[in-house]
């Protein structure tokens, strides 16, 4: 049976304290897998490296038989295939897209979810077709408002049956680099990231990249699916209607220096001075700052590259004069709308936007 909205009880489901990761929430953790920290070398993230989160099964889509549905409020319905889509006026635009939960598991009290720590993040460089191309050709009537993407995945997800389905404002739906893409670092989509389409949304988190994408439906009011209203939402009570997710916060990630020890990931690296590397990113707009500490309290300036796309993420590189000793380093970012890295998180019953920076422990052996 498939249950409404109004019918949800179920509020996103707290730790006690002192509770352990359970055998439900390692399950998850074994599905869906980050990125090692070490692959923000790469300027654009190999597919088996990228982070992966599915709600739902993987769904097993037949390219030469999916077609995708534009309708609702437009003067010509489309229906597509695989083929007709390939055949359109193709763009590639590299965008970096990470987890809307990324950093949940430091969260405390902690969300019982995705148990993410900091690597639900990687960059791509997507092939397809302009969003707005196929709406123009569709004829977007004036009583338009929103879209609702549908994807081929299906589940529960509290109390509620459903199809992924997000939903995005007009505006928002028609900005250029809004994507119906089929390719990911020039292939053919993996089936774990959306094959054989997927929308591709640069700046937002990725609850918005609707993957194993097949229906598109224009509105006459505003989408008020599970996904919008329900969940995807800040709040810190579960009475609160809270405010919706949007835009990736500013964050900026170490590849982790020297090498590991197994267990604890704890980076060893000798005396003397060392060059620290990085990634930084932003939905908000430009990074235009990243500082470095290894005592949090005296941080000095990264410097910061260009980015080669401009919804990539920035590489940082910063000199380090390692003292024997253990120490904490930390970074974060600034972007030019004014955004920065807080110190501590922002606490929400979904654990979502966590963007606080995250101490690296390092030993320094003489």
């Amino acid at each position: 049976m498939t249950l409404s909205i109004d019918d949800v009880s179920v509020q996103p489901r707290i730790a006690e304290p002192g509770e352990g990761i359970s055998l439900e929430e390692l399950a998850l953790a074994a599905r869906n897998h980050a990125m090692p920290l070490e692959a923000l070398r790469y300027d654009v993230t190999p597919p088996g490296l990228h982070y992966v989160l599915n709600h739902y099964d993987i769904p097993y889509v037949d390219g030469d038989t999916w077609r995708l549905e534009i309708h609702g409020c437009v003067e010509t319905p489309i229906s597509l295939d695989l083929e007709t889509l390939q055949d359109l006026p193709r763009h590639t635009v590299r965008v970096t897209m990470e987890c809307a939960g990324n950093g949940r598991a430091y969260l405390s009290p902690r969300p019982v979810s995705q148990p993410w720590l900091t690597g639900a993040v990687g960059t791509s460089d997507w092939t397809g077709v302009r969003l707005a191309d196929l709406l123009e050709d569709a004829g977007v009537t004036p009583e338009a408002v929103d879209l609702a993407f549908s994807g081929a995945d299906h589940g529960v997800e509290r109390g509620v049956e459903d199809d992924y389905r997000r939903g995005l404002s007009l505006s928002d739906a028609t900005v250029p680099d809004v994507l119906v893409a089929y390719e990911m670092n020039g292939h053919p989509l993996p089936p774990q990231h959306g094959y054989p389409v997927r929308l591709v949304v640069p700046g937002w988190y990725g609850m918005a990249h609707v993957k194993w994408l097949c229906d598109i439906e224009v509105l006459d009011a505003p989408f008020h699916g599970f996904q919008n209203a329900v969940s995807y939402r800040l709040r810190t009570d579960p009475d609160q209607p809270g405010t919706p997710v949007t835009r990736i916060e500013p964050r900026a990630l170490l590849v982790p220096p020297g090498f590991p020890d197994f267990m604890s990931r704890t980076r060893v690296v000798q005396v003397g001075e060392q060059v620290l590397e990085g990634r930084a990113w932003s939905g908000w707009g430009e990074v235009t700052r990243v500082e470095v500490t290894d005592d949090g309290t005296t941080w000095w300036d990264a410097e910061v590259e260009p980015s080669s796309s401009p919804h990539g993420w920035q590489r940082f590189t910063a000199r380090w004069s390692a003292r024997p000793g253990e120490h904490r380093l930390r970074v974060r970012a600034h972007d030019s709308s004014g955004r920065s890295q807080p110190m501590t998180p922002v606490w929400s019953r979904g654990g979502f936007a966590n963007n606080a920076e995250d101490p690296l422990r390092v030993i320094v052996r003489d």
